[in-house]
């Protein structure tokens, strides 16, 4: 049986669908951006986000101040699409293409966000290198914002199967941080259908 190639998935994605032709379509990105407040980060502080394609997070980070922001996604034409839409302010960006599970830091950061990507990795290696890679590399006092399927949310995203959490579920998984909130979130996909989503702010103590 072929091994599933998840990046030439991605590439062929991002190559035949629009912007607002996928279910994670969200203009404005209301809960990260209400939880990255919440965490209190620096403007200065070192910011990744991790999946963020052509997500519009990082428009809304650099509109509210933010100097230092890193964004990482599989898909090299998803990136392609972000550079263009951001102009001369994708410049501000520093921009990483790999697979989150394969992720090897260069550097440390203060605020991790990762909205739906981490529940496209089922393996139980893959996770427990995510894992390992965010407590090596969150600062003393960093943050984890991380959004994922709920329990009661969809059992697969643009086909491929992900894993649902609930709060519970990342509190375990992310056992060396400390849960800080969750929060259920319902999001619209541009379908007019509902996905439920598990979001939580961890810190690094």
């Amino acid at each position: 049986m072929e091994k599933f190639n998840r990046k030439e998935h991605w590439e062929t994605i991002y190559s035949t669908k629009a912007l607002n032709e996928v279910s994670w379509y969200q203009p404005t990105p209301e809960t990260s951006l209400s939880i990255i407040e919440e965490t209190n980060t620096p403007k200065d502080a070192a910011i990744i986000d991790v999946g963020g394609g052509d997500s519009f997070l990082v428009d809304h980070l650099l509109k509210a101040g933010y100097t230092n922001i890193t964004v990482l996604d599989i898909s090299e034409k998803a990136i392609e699409r972000a550079k263009t839409r951001l102009g001369n302010d994708a410049d501000k960006i520093k921009w990483i293409c790999v697979d989150a599970a394969e992720f090897k830091p260069t550097e440390q950061y203060d605020l991790w966000h990762d909205r739906a990507a981490f529940h496209f990795l089922t393996d139980i290696k893959e996770i427990e290198n995510y894992t390992q890679t965010v407590y090596n590399n969150l600062t003393n006092k960093g943050s984890l914002v991380i959004g994922t399927f709920a329990k009661d949310g969809p059992l697969k995203c643009s086909g491929i199967e992900i894993s649902q959490y609930s709060t519970e579920d990342l509190e375990s998984t992310f056992s060396k941080l400390i849960l800080k909130e969750s929060y259920k979130v319902a999001h619209p996909t541009p379908f007019d259908t509902i996905q439920n989503f598990t979001f939580c702010w961890f810190k690094h103590l």
